[in-house]
């Protein structure tokens, strides 16, 4: 879906004065933007001036995007999964330490036409998750801040009860933060 980008709201004006004008240009350039969380979740606009983002910002911006410009085949999609040392490499060694096979991850992504698209990273391919895909959720850019947390850790908190984890939810929240720690470096 190559499309010009028409509209003359905020994102958009600003995505056009760094020379991109079409859809897939700027698919192409968040994708190559190195992983990395901004200082402000809920402005999704620091992607483009710090120059990095992390799943829930890239996305956002990218679907904040097509609601500018009225593509309607673009959903936000919330995925669940399980974070292992095969599908996310580089959190081995905190897994190992611990003892644990995997975490579940809160994941942001598009579908566009149906289709799933991870723009995360130059790396990014949804069928290295898409096999640990626990649950998915069509979102909107505001519920990328509270919601996906709160619906994140709940899931967390479930997940040590059904399966007799034995740690302590802050215990595993804190080792899934040393792996996106691990991911960002």
């Amino acid at each position: 879906m190559n499309r010009p980008l028409h509209s003359e709201k905020f994102l958009t004006k600003r995505i056009k004065t760094l020379g991109i004008n079409q859809w897939n240009s700027l698919l192409e350039h968040v994708q190559k933007l190195p992983y990395g969380r901004n200082k402000n979740r809920t402005d999704f606009g620091l992607v483009l001036s710090e120059g990095k983002g992390s799943c829930s910002s890239k996305h956002g911006l990218l679907k904040l995007v097509a609601i500018e410009n009225k593509f309607h085949n673009v959903e936000l999609i919330l995925g669940l999964y399980k974070m292992n040392q095969s599908n996310t490499p580089g959190i081995k060694n905190e897994l190992l330490d611990h003892q644990l096979e995997w975490i579940p991850e809160a994941h942001c992504y598009l579908k566009v036409d149906g289709q799933r698209t991870d723009l995360t990273s130059i790396n990014g391919n949804f069928s290295k998750i898409e096999k640990s895909l626990l649950k998915e959720i069509e979102i909107t850019p505001d519920q990328i801040s509270e919601y996906k947390i709160t619906y994140h850790q709940q899931y967390i908190k479930e997940w040590i009860k059904e399966e007799h984890i034995p740690f302590t939810f802050q215990e595993i929240w804190r080792i899934r933060e040393k792996c996106i720690a691990n991911l960002s470096k």
